[in-house]
């Protein structure tokens, strides 16, 4: 059962006139990746919710719902907590990516570069908002399992490191860099045959994968390439999966990556970075328990520190690349309640005016939210509901099974963490326009992204001459 934010049922709404009391017990500011709630989240004067200084229920009402809500000051304290641990606990250089494909805008990329941090890109999309975003090229590497050859043109006509996947994207940068002055800089990709208990869909490090070569081929690929003048492989990348709350397999990761670098330092190539990926989970529901970002960082530094001490390696750059858990947390979805209905000792379903289009996680992998009402998150819990949402889809249910206050039409109810794919894989199913979304700042908000309109859907709709109406 998903519960409503049980920390917040600890709290002590303040009287009319006192300070605003932080909305979460516990509050783990270091590693917000720990926390339901964004850092800022508040109770006004009468008990209300809001973030970054501003009424949850006043941005419904005045840009809308859905919405999407990014708290700044938890995406920055994420970045910095990441920043700093890489400092802290890695005898070496090193450089967090953000996973852009977590959630992709030219605010939250400027952000993220105002605060020292690289970027992942796996499209033309992405990259272009990255570049456009303000992110330097020299710390954007660029992914993918099928990248076009207008893809990698563009990435190695800015000077961005690109991460070689399969045979296909080799054969294609050897006529796409032929010739040129500097060679193209390249991780290679690997897949290191570890797995992790993440839902199936989001395993990426077991041998059974689309991504990254067989270990079994990368001599093979290392040796190609050391003939290739188009191509300096600055480094080897592999990833293990997301949602993770175990520690042990990224040790295992550091162990046969460092043994992947004796390789390929051993056939000439400089190999001066290792990227572990990302793939940290955080707290969706009160029971999950993430390791905080501080403990994370420090296993993979440390592992990776003695794999390549053991080896007589010179330390790599140690690169990883967080992304759902740097910002998730950061961000909240507001919806306005609408209709119920009550079927007698089975269920009652409360629908909200969004769902699987803004918020396809639930009916992708069973996802678990947390959920308060933005004007009453203390109130208590008398009824248990479904949450559905509007679209023709029986399985459009964003929360099963959860515990509220009774809840009317025109109540606002705020998902917590919904800060990364959730606006990143929204769709205009039922050819329903996406949110907004705003940044939240010191009791200001800032459009990020404009909604999308009725009409904005039909923009790139063609109507045959052929099928006009007759008039």
């Amino acid at each position: 059962m998903v519960t409503s934010a049980s920390p917040a049922t600890d709290s002590v709404a303040p009287a009319a006139g006192e300070a605003a009391a932080p909305f979460e017990q516990g509050l783990d500011r270091l590693s917000p990746n720990r926390n339901l709630a964004p850092l800022s989240a508040r109770l006004d004067a009468l008990g209300r919710l809001e973030v970054g200084g501003v009424s949850l229920a006043d941005l419904a009402q005045t840009y809308g719902t859905p919405l999407y809500v990014l708290d700044e000051e938890t995406l920055r304290a994420t970045c910095r907590a990441y920043r700093q641990a890489l400092a802290a606990h890695y005898p070496g250089d090193a450089l967090a990516l953000y996973a852009s494909k977590a959630n992709s805008s030219l605010a939250i990329t400027a952000l993220v570069a105002s605060e020292g941090l690289g970027l992942d890109a796996v499209s033309a999309g992405e990259l272009l908002t990255a570049l456009q975003g303000g992110m330097p090229a020299e710390r954007i590497v660029f992914h993918g399992n099928n990248k076009s050859a207008e893809e990698l043109q563009l990435a190695i006509d800015r000077g961005v490191t690109v991460v070689l996947d399969n045979w296909n994207d080799i054969e294609l940068l050897s006529s796409l860099a032929a010739g040129r002055a500097r060679p193209v800089r390249v991780l290679v990709r690997f897949t290191p045959g570890i797995e992790c208990h993440t839902h199936e869909y989001i395993r990426t490090g077991h041998l059974d994968s689309k991504f990254g070569f067989d270990p079994d081929q990368l001599e093979t690929v290392l040796r190609h390439l050391a003939g290739c003048a188009w191509a300096r492989v600055d480094g080897l990348h592999a990833h293990i999966g997301s949602q993770i709350f175990e520690l042990e397999p990224h040790r295992d990761l550091a162990a046969v990556m460092a043994e992947a670098l004796v390789l390929a330092r051993s056939l000439g190539h400089p190999c001066g970075d290792l990227n572990v990926g990302g793939g940290l989970g955080i707290r969706y529901v009160g029971s999950d328990d993430p390791p905080s970002i501080q403990e994370w960082v420090r296993v993979v530094a440390g592992a990776v520190a003695e794999a390549c001490n053991q080896r007589q390696l010179v330390l790599p750059r140690l690169l990883c690349e967080p992304g759902r858990s740097l910002v998730a947390t950061a961000g909240l979805t507001l919806y306005t309640v609408g209709s119920r209905k009550q079927i007698p000792g089975l269920r009652t379903y409360l629908s909200v005016d969004g769902g699987m289009s803004d918020n396809p996680r639930p009916i992708t992998y069973q996802s678990l939210y947390t959920a308060v009402l933005a004007d009453r998150p203390l109130a208590e819990a008398t009824e248990v509901v479904t949450v559905a949402g509007k679209h023709c889809e029986s399985g459009d249910v964003l929360l099963r099974d959860i515990r509220l206050p009774a809840a009317a039409p025109g109540d606002v109810l705020a998902v917590f963490a919904t800060g990364a794919y959730n606006a990143a894989m929204a769709s205009n199913y039922n050819r329903i326009p996406r949110p907004a979304a705003v940044f939240v700042h010191d009791g200001v908000a800032d459009v990020v992204q404009r909604r999308e309109q009725p009409e904005d859907l039909l923009r790139y709709d063609v109507l045959p001459h052929r099928l006009l109406p007759v008039t």
